[in-house]
């Protein structure tokens, strides 16, 4: 996939562009569903798949006092978009100046001269420009204006859900693990580096952890106790996942930390990709740390049960790219 930073790196326009346009926050069975149209027409037509993507997420830029929690990374994001077998992937820097932009400002000189866009593909909801002005019934027009076709693509439902980054951030922090798995077409994933934490697992508690920092952008899954898949150096093992404060401890610190099962490699200081199967416990405050050992020994006797009915998923999903 040949990725521009900007429109300015985009020397002549693409060749039979099929392009599709959005924040893409998750790269849910919604976003797959586009990319794979514009995939097939591009193919269907020897024409060069495009997708138009922004960064930072544009809500950070017009209204930050929200604090919009993203799905995935940026990181992430382009792996996945890469994974969907698009040509070219081009990230607008999305500032302030740029959200001023009238929408038939970005047609012109975006999408016309410097794409060379022969075919426009983008949801049912979608919106662009200043004042949202670029929406489906305006894109249309400017199309049949300026010879371009324009393709709708209908909501994606699941289960009677709506495939959605906003319904996919509501049920994370719900931990209803298994609905947000529906929606994404994969288990919801958190990474990081392994952190030195308070070394109290192992010597203490008897649960040796890999703990990861959260970022304050990220999207933070309700707080419990969790059954999860880690993936190290390209192998997965099962593990339990504490993610919040550790109320046992009195800590003010958010965190995720993961017992891996079967494991005893030195990892700090690298990077794991925990998948979140399943939510098992809320957080809870214990006497001490007996009896907190206690529960996390129900805890890992639960989880291994969960992963052992899962198992053929798990390997298929272990094998899957974005757990490389």
């Amino acid at each position: 996939m040949k990725i521009y930073k900007c429109l300015e790196e985009i020397k002549e326009p693409i060749p039979n562009a099929y392009v599709t346009i959005g924040n893409f926050d998750g790269v849910h069975r919604g976003h797959q569903k586009l990319f794979s149209d514009v995939v097939t027409k591009a193919r269907q037509n020897n024409g060069t798949s495009v997708v138009i993507t922004f960064e930072p997420h544009p809500l950070k830029v017009v209204r930050p006092d929200i604090g919009i929690k993203l799905i995935s990374t940026y990181e992430q994001k382009l792996e996945l978009i890469d994974m969907a077998k698009i040509d070219v992937l081009i990230v607008i820097p999305f500032t302030r100046e740029f959200a001023n932009t009238q929408a038939e400002d970005f047609v012109d000189d975006a999408l016309i001269r410097t794409i060379g866009v022969k075919e426009l593909v983008v949801g049912y909801d979608y919106a662009f420009g200043k004042g949202r002005q670029g929406d489906i019934p305006f894109l249309k027009n400017q199309g049949l204006q300026k010879g371009f076709a324009v393709s709708v693509v209908e909501p994606l439902y699941v289960d009677d859900m709506l495939s959605s980054s906003t319904k996919i951030r509501e049920l994370v922090a719900q931990g209803l693990m298994g609905e947000v798995k529906k929606l994404l077409g994969r288990f919801y994933q958190i990474r990081g580096n392994v952190l030195i934490g308070k070394q109290r697992g192992g010597p203490v508690v008897g649960f040796p952890t890999a703990n990861i920092h959260i970022a304050e952008e990220d999207l933070c899954p309700k707080h419990g106790v969790y059954v999860t898949h880690v993936v190290y150096a390209g192998r997965c093992y099962g593990g339990v996942m504490n993610f919040g404060y550790n109320p046992t401890f009195g800590e003010n610190q958010l965190s995720a930390e993961t017992h891996i099962f079967n494991f005893n490699q030195e990892i700090y200081g690298k990077s794991i990709k925990i998948n979140l199967l399943k939510y098992l416990r809320s957080e809870q405050r214990f006497a001490g740390p007996k009896e907190l050992s206690a529960q996390i020994n129900r805890d890992v006797e639960q989880a291994k049960q969960v992963l052992i009915d899962a198992e053929k998923e798990l390997v298929l999903s272990c094998e899957d790219r974005y757990n490389q």
